[in-house]
């Protein structure tokens, strides 16, 4: 299974982390049910071209935070996530998307009021596409 996950080596933040955002994402938004069969260690390292010791720690992590588990010579499947944890990470992800926006924006000095028309003129415009 190749899963799609985008690396930025540009990023500030660390390929560990982008990678760990990725899976937490795709498990919340159900686009990777639980019991789902995740690549070895070997392989995705392979897929993304980053160091065993990046993917495996990626692994350990989500395993600490319960969204995938490990099953001793069968694999890393997806765990069962409560609802609870698959919201708190899609509105985590959502706030960060914003305050890179804002971010983005106040480092070109627009206004609240700039920022509101061009909020809702893209959120009109994927509404009504």
């Amino acid at each position: 299974m190749k899963l799609p996950i985008r690396l930025s080596k540009d990023s500030r933040e660390p390929i560990y982390h982008q990678i760990e955002q990725q899976l937490e994402a795709l498990i919340a938004s159900g686009q990777l049910d639980a019991g789902t069969a995740l690549p070895s260690i070997r392989s995705l390292s392979k897929d993304l071209e980053i160091s065993i010791i990046t993917t495996r720690r990626v692994y350990q992590n989500l395993e600490a935070k319960r969204f995938i588990k490990t099953i001793q010579g069968k694999g890393t499947f997806v765990a069962e996530v409560n609802a609870e944890l698959k919201e708190k990470v899609k509105m985590t992800s959502i706030q960060k998307a914003f305050e890179q926006a804002i971010d983005t924006a106040l480092h070109y000095d627009y206004t609240i009021e700039q920022l509101e028309g061009i909020f809702y003129g893209v959120l009109n415009k994927k509404i009504n596409d």
